[in-house]
């Protein structure tokens, strides 16, 4: 049986639609039913029933998805003992710049307690650009942000955009408002310029860069304001709160892969990397 349509069979299992798993596995709708009915000819038997206008797990269905579990967890487990012989393996990373501070040594971290002898490749750049990389199979892996409606990749955490100054400098009532924001993609960038419009306050736009270092270099220096993600807000800048700064959007972080993703980076792998991740950034919430 073909491992990769199992994957999908598990998903499906997990997620209980097609829509969602293919979501899940990073294929299309119709590549995860073309998987289910090889499945299906090479068992010769029905995987799959409606239960009024639901799609479930028939008896063998549910006897394979007993079986794929233990068949996945032992190709895995010979694939990551034939794969920790070989000489070391280079996983490539991506990371909103933004996060490199924040997230991106968290995940750094997991990476290196799930997979000791790795050596990682990191590539610092906005999300559209690392998911431009991801759908080229140019990246293993990658930190990026989306939608709260959305359902790509693996979630991390969520996030809400903030206004950040200096605590040495009081700018936030300043005519025009200087500001400092991130490339035009980003969500920040496009609710702050827009908020600000509504509110008819007048700004200048000081800079506008990918780097996150070049913005709290400028805001710490007090020649502007900006906004930014809160979880990469620096302790030595403030968050600032005022009727004329508009309220920015919540966004999800999650860990996005490509559609081929590396040996190493089985789906239970990075579930139990997710997993830890939730239970650090809890134990860091309760302390």
């Amino acid at each position: 049986m073909d491992i990769e349509a199992l994957r999908s069979f598990l998903a499906f299992v997990e997620t209980g639609s097609f829509t969602r798993a293919a979501k899940q596995s990073f294929r299309s709708q119709s590549a995860i039913s073309m998987q289910m009915k090889k499945l299906e000819d090479e068992l010769n038997t029905q995987l799959f029933t409606k239960d009024g206008r639901m799609l479930v797990l028939t008896e063998d269905g549910q006897r394979l998805a007993t079986h794929a579990t233990q068949i996945i967890a032992t190709h895995d487990d010979a694939l990551l003992e034939l794969k920790n012989k070989l000489p070391q393996q280079t996983i490539h990373l991506g990371c909103p710049d933004d996060y490199a501070e924040s997230i991106l040594p968290y995940i750094v971290a997991l990476l290196r307690e799930e997979h000791p002898h790795i050596s990682l490749q990191i590539t610092c750049a906005p999300s559209v650009h690392l998911k431009g990389l991801l759908d080229s199979n140019r990246l293993d892996l990658a930190i990026v942000t989306r939608s709260p409606t959305s359902q790509e990749g693996y979630f991390l955490q969520t996030d809400k955009g903030i206004w950040v100054g200096s605590p040495h400098h009081d700018i936030v009532n300043q005519q025009p408002l200087p500001i400092v924001l991130f490339q035009r993609d980003c969500k920040f960038h496009s609710a702050a310029i827009e908020g600000l419009i509504k509110r008819n306050r007048h700004y200048q736009l000081v800079s506008c860069c990918i780097s996150a270092t070049a913005n709290k270099g400028l805001v710490r220096q007090g020649l502007a304001i900006s906004a930014m993600a809160k979880c990469s807000m620096p302790n030595d800048l403030i968050e600032l709160i005022a009727p004329h700064l508009p309220s920015l959007p919540v966004v999800d972080i999650v860990l996005s892969l490509p559609s081929k993703p590396h040996l190493l980076l089985s789906p239970e792998s990075i579930n139990r990397m997710i997993d830890r991740y939730h239970c650090e950034q809890f134990a860091t919430e309760k302390s």
